[in-house]
């Protein structure tokens, strides 16, 4: 890393610290990206600037459905056994129909808890009169799963406070795509007018810093790198933080490093980067945001639940979601855990990290 600042002095600043402590990169990219910054204007203590940028990906998320109906397209196969099922519908069949729907779902990760409350409400509501035909049965399973995302995880929105710089932190297993999804989001968060500071706070992968540089040179964001291999996290993220509260940036994006969720002595780690950024900034981070490869189905609830505990997640990015994974875990998280889903991967673009719509998500899954 230190050769690659030192061939380049040309385009990046550095930011010095005295020789006794880890020195740190703040590296500057032209925007690539063509957006106007000043489409909208915020300063410290006013939530302007965020509270349009949460609505603008609210309805980004809602102009977003075709993608996101062609990333479920495996979870949409697997149930369209229900039209099928529900086609020629009759009261005498309701046991066989609901044994074959609870299957349905069960393949599609869907879960054992939720599948038998949602297929009971189902029985429920058929034997009671309540529900007369196929059509009504296939609107009142939408319904269910709408129902069950939305009381447990609403609150689909980013949460930025109103102090600047808002901080969020990405974290999760190795291999998830946090970095990946990292980069895709501060593209979203700057063509939404925000002013991005990327810190690079993997500092265990080798390549990470140069992949995160990578993003940050796509998105025309500046980054902050440790110069030094030994540099700590919580150090990278608080020098990042205290750039962003310096300089005037509106949201800092904190990378870190993959680890399991067994090991509990790289989990303490992420405590000690919770602290580090909020001694910098009240408040801090406004979001943990934790990455989970949604091909991984089902098993991705130990992790969640591991990472919940130790640092307190307020959101889940689901990846990977893009035909390959079986959609019905994103209702099993959230059942599960109460804790809301901000963001789906459905692809490999820049723009395929869409912000999650409950209601367009049991669009695109049920036909």
């Amino acid at each position: 890393m230190a050769a690659t600042a030192s061939a380049s002095f040309s385009r990046f600043s550095v930011i010095s610290k005295p020789p006794s402590q880890p020195q740190f990169f703040l590296f500057s990219y032209p925007n690539r990206t063509e957006t106007t910054a000043t489409r909208f204007r915020c300063s410290a203590g006013q939530t302007g600037l965020f509270s349009k940028l949460g609505r603008l990906l609210k309805e980004k998320a809602k102009s977003d459905v075709e993608k996101l109906f062609s990333g479920f397209s495996k979870t949409r196969n697997n149930l369209s056994v229900i039209d099928e099922l529900l086609l020629y519908w009759n009261l005498s069949d309701t046991d066989r129909v609901l044994d074959e729907l609870e299957e349905a779902l069960l393949v599609s990760d869907f879960g054992p808890k939720i599948t038998i409350k949602i297929v009971e409400n189902l029985r429920e509501d058929i034997l009671s009169g309540k529900l007369k035909s196929g059509s009504e049965i296939k609107e009142a399973l939408k319904k269910n799963v709408l129902d069950l995302l939305s009381n447990k995880g609403s609150k689909t929105e980013l949460k930025l406070g109103f102090r600047k710089p808002a901080v969020i932190m990405i974290i999760g297993v190795n291999g998830g795509g946090k970095t990946t999804s990292l980069g895709k989001l501060a593209y979203r968060l700057k063509n939404g007018g925000a002013k991005i500071l990327l810190a690079a706070g993997d500092t265990f992968r080798a390549a990470a810093s140069d992949q995160l540089e990578i993003w940050a040179e796509r998105t025309g964001c500046e980054i902050v790198v440790a110069e030094t291999e030994k540099a700590k996290a919580s150090a990278v993220l608080s020098k990042a933080v205290k750039r962003g509260k310096e300089l005037g940036y509106d949201i800092v994006l904190c990378d870190t490093s993959g680890r399991l969720h067994t090991n509990y002595r790289l989990m303490e780690e992420l405590i000690s980067c919770k602290k580090a950024v909020a001694k910098v900034v009240a408040g801090a981070p406004n979001e943990i945001l934790l990455v989970l490869d949604g091909t991984t189905g089902l098993n991705m609830l130990p992790q969640a639940r591991e990472f919940n505990e130790v640092v307190g997640v307020t959101g889940l990015i689901l990846t990977k979601l893009d035909g390959s994974a079986r959609g019905g875990c994103v209702v099993s998280v959230v059942d599960e855990l109460g804790i809301p889903v901000k963001f789906v991967g459905v692809g490999e673009g820049v723009e395929d990290l869409q912000p999650f719509d409950a209601e367009a998500f049991v669009n695109a899954i049920f036909m």
